[in-house]
This record gives C-alpha cells, structure tokens and sequence, in this order.
C-alpha cells in the first residue's frame, strides 16, 4: 500500500534560511513637510531658546532609528531651497501656499542634516521640480515661486560640493554628502499640471543637470497612476524615455481608504463597532500588494535595476489625517501588516514608509510632538516601524508555510533568523511552531506588543504603553509561541547546524 502523503501541521512556520535579497535599511523612512497652520510639527520640534531641535525630539527619533527622512512634500512646489540656509535670523520667510500660514524657515538644509547626522538617518530631498507644472506658483502674492534645473543642481553643489563657496561662508566647511534626491511629488495627481510627456522631458533634463554637479547622487522620479485624462502608471513610459537617469521611482501609498459602504472608519464611528474596524483595516492593507505587483511587472519588463521607492503612505482617514484610531492598538497589526509587505517586496522596495514623520494634532505620524512642552512619545505605528527596523536582518528569507491568520516578513543575518508577526485575528490567540530547513534552533527570544484592548491608546500619560515585552522562546522539545490576538512579535531565533 502507497505511504500517504504527509500532512503540514496546521500552526506549522517553517522558514527556508536561504538568503536571498539584500534588505534595505530605508524601509522605515520617516517623511518631514513644513505643514504651516494645518499642523505646526517642524517649528513645534524646534527649541528656540536652544536654537537646535528639541532634545525630547531627537531622542526618541533616534530610538525610532529611521535611516532616511525625507524633506518636501507638496510644499516642495514652491520651496526655495536658498531661503532655508545661512544665518537663521537673516531668512526669508515663506508663504506656505498648500497648508496655510507662514514659515519661518529656520528649518532648512543644514538643521535637516544636522538632525540626520544625529539619528543616523540619510537625508533625502525633493526638489522643487518646475512646481510639478502647476503654472500658479509663477504668479503668487510672493514672486514666482517655480524653481528649474539650474536651481536643483545649485542645491546639490551646495550640499555636496567640497568647495562650495556659500555653504563653506555658512559655517559648513565639509561637504553634506546628500545623496538620495527626488524630482518632484505627486506630479501625476490632480489636473493642472505637467502632462506624462512634459513630466519625463524635464526628468532627464533635472537629472543630468544635477548628476553633472555629483554623478554619485541616486536620482528618484514620479512613476505612480495619472489623473482622469490619463489614468494609465507613469512608470514604463519614464522607464523607456528617461530610465538611463533614475534609480527609483515614486509612488505614493495615499489610497489607503476604506472600502465599505457601511465603512465605520469614518470619525468616531468604530468606537462602537471595533471589531468591524478591525476587519476593515484588514480589508484595505489587501490591496497594497496588488499597487506594488503592478509597478514591479513594469520595472521587470523595462529597467530591472530599478527600485521603488513609496515616499509617502499612511491610512487616509476622516477627519483629515486626523482620526482618532491612529492612536489606538486597533491600528497596529494594520501597520505591522503594510510594513511586512515592503519588506516581502524587499527586491524591488528600496525605500518605504507606513507614516508621517511628526505631528502636534495630526494622528498619522510616527511622532507625536506635545506642545507647547513635555515628552515626544510614539503613536502605534512608530511602535511598530521601532520594533521592526531594530530587529532585522540583512537578507531575506522565505517563510514558506504559516497559520493563515500569521502575517510574516523573515530576514537573517549569520545565523540569527527574525520574525516579523502580526496575528490578524482580533479574536484568537494562534499557536506557532517553527522549524528552519536543515537547522536546529538553538535558542531565542520574542519581543511582543500585546496590549490587553484593541482600544488600548497611547496618550501623553501613558508614553509607553506600546514597548515591546521581551520573553524567552521555549525550544524542548520544538520551538513554538502562542502569538496573542491582534498581537506584533519579533521572534529572533539563533540557529545551529542540524
């Protein structure tokens, strides 16, 4: 009689340890923009009595341990780099024509370097590239606020260039050494500005004109979804026409919306109703990977040495990125989720963010600054992108059975293996046990956030509330971890030859 075929375990994690690609360490960018009256984030991290960022600030940005942040959003529109640098007291001031009100500047170049320097973060900027096409920044209430190509490669000298005259009378002698730099943001949304065709012409022309001034700087340019005219993704007609100049593309990760008519992430609505949120949220972090295949086919098809880079992204909730269950753990498998998936699409996915960086009122931030004092803390997802980048491998590796309801990223370097986990039930606590090809585990430990309500919230009061617990991993007679309800795990473990 034939041997029947043997049955995989049902709470089974078995982990392929074959290294495979390099894992970046951008996966956790943080994204900085000038907010004006909408939200007061950068003069809010700034201490003016001191001159320098707040201490609070940059402690816990340096525990976040970004790696990249990013400066200029839509702002970068009508941003002139050359009003954030020399003396601060000396700066002109900039109307801040999306978000309301005025900025001081006093947050320019060499504070966002600074501030990099100090967390051991790259700095990535986006220049103001033509003002994306959008023809009424040449004519506004403070000049013509369109900036060209000369402009972008005057900023990249500045930063970069041993010798340059202005940033050395700055009192900068070395070089900034900025290498990440990005043409435009969201030049494909909305209607009035450039077209496709005019978009990748002023492409080319931007990067050559800035990689004359340092062929070392790493260019990265719009590829996501055009307006109605022209719905088509931007990435294969910049990739054939411009591709030779870019190494990344753009995309930005906004359309993370609810999907339900009944849709009770709306306000205050999923107060009454948690679990519904839950599956929600569930619903919506589904249809990331189907945005982030598409753009990969076409890098494949084109220019496989692209990257991707998703510059922006977070859940896009009523109130205006404001809602509260940004707050609460009910968010936090959501996150754990959406960062998984850029660390499984890690081949092509070089850089990536789940949030904002900061904020003082709004609730889709990595950071909530208190003002006008106290302690910064992390919201949810800043818990979850802390606990994810600093407990990470070099390269990935395949997680190639799971409990369904496990959503697993897996990484490895030498021989430690890392987990990342988030249980999707809300309801079960789902038992796992793990085995590694060809390896016998030795020991290792689970650093678990697991607070005891989905509507568990983190709050001035309570800064903590979401630190990961570190336990011991039982491994007699075989590694296994019940991962509770809507839990977030590392599960490091150290391997040995079988």
């Amino acid at each position: 009689m034939p041997a029947l075929p043997r049955q995989t375990p049902p709470d089974l994690i078995s982990i392929d340890p074959a290294p495979l690609h390099p894992i970046s360490p951008h996966l956790s960018m943080q994204f900085m923009e000038a907010l004006g009256a909408t939200d007061s984030a950068v003069a809010a991290a700034w201490d003016d009595d001191a001159d320098t960022w707040r201490q609070d600030f940059v402690e816990v940005v340096g525990d976040l341990a970004p790696r990249a942040i990013r400066w200029g959003g839509l702002m970068s529109r009508y941003y002139r780099w050359r009003e954030g640098i020399g003396p601060r007291h000396a700066r002109q001031p900039m109307r801040n024509y999306q978000w309301g009100g005025w900025e001081t500047n006093r947050v320019g170049t060499a504070e966002l370097v600074a501030l990099c320097r100090q967390v051991r973060a790259d700095p990535i900027f986006t220049v103001n590239f033509l003002s994306d096409g959008h023809v009424r920044f040449r004519h506004t209430s403070t000049g013509d606020r369109t900036a060209d190509a000369d402009e972008a490669a005057d900023w990249v000298s500045y930063c970069n260039d041993p010798d340059n005259r202005a940033r050395r009378a700055h009192g900068q002698q070395a070089p900034f050494d900025v290498k990440l730099w990005q043409l435009g943001n969201e030049t494909s949304y909305g209607e009035n500005g450039f077209s496709k065709s005019e978009a990748i012409g002023h492409t080319a022309a931007f990067a050559r004109a800035m990689r004359a001034r340092d062929p070392s700087i790493k260019v990265i340019a719009w590829g996501d979804r055009g307006r109605a005219a022209d719905p088509s993704l931007w990435a294969r007609d910049m990739l054939r026409q411009a591709g030779e100049h870019l190494d990344y593309l753009a995309i930005h990760m906004m359309q993370q919306l609810p999907t339900r008519p009944d849709s009770v992430l709306h306000g205050r609505r999923y107060q009454d109703a948690p679990s519904q949120a839950w599956s929600e949220l569930m619903d919506i972090a589904a249809g990331t990977e189907e945005r982030l295949a598409e753009v990969e086919s076409v890098i494949a098809a084109e220019s496989p040495a692209t990257a991707i880079a998703v510059t922006e992204g977070h859940l896009s909730l009523t109130p205006h990125n404001a809602n509260p269950i940004l707050e609460e753990w009910l968010s936090g498998a959501y996150h754990a989720r959406m960062l998984n998936i850029y660390q499984r699409h890690g081949r092509t996915v070089r850089i990536a963010t789940a949030a904002d960086f900061m904020g003082t009122r709004w609730s889709v931030v990595a950071v909530r600054l208190p003002v006008p004092g106290g302690r910064s803390y992390l919201m949810p997802v800043g818990s979850v992108m802390r606990l994810f980048q600093r407990h990470n491998g070099e390269r990935a590796v395949s997680v190639t059975t799971a409990p369904s309801d496990l959503d697993i990223a897996a990484s490895r370097s030498g021989d430690t293996v890392f987990l990342h986990v988030a249980n999707l039930s809300d309801a079960n606590a789902i038992r796992g046990t793990i085995a590694v090809d060809g390896r016998r585990v030795a020991g290792g430990r689970v650093l678990e956030i697991a607070p005891d309500r989905l509507r568990q919230a983190v709050t001035p009061e309570e800064p903590d509330v979401f630190a990961p617990v570190e336990k011991s991993l039982s491994i007699a007679p075989s590694p296994q971890w019940l991962f509770p309800a809507a839990s977030v795990s590392v599960v490091e473990l150290h391997l040995q030859a079988a």
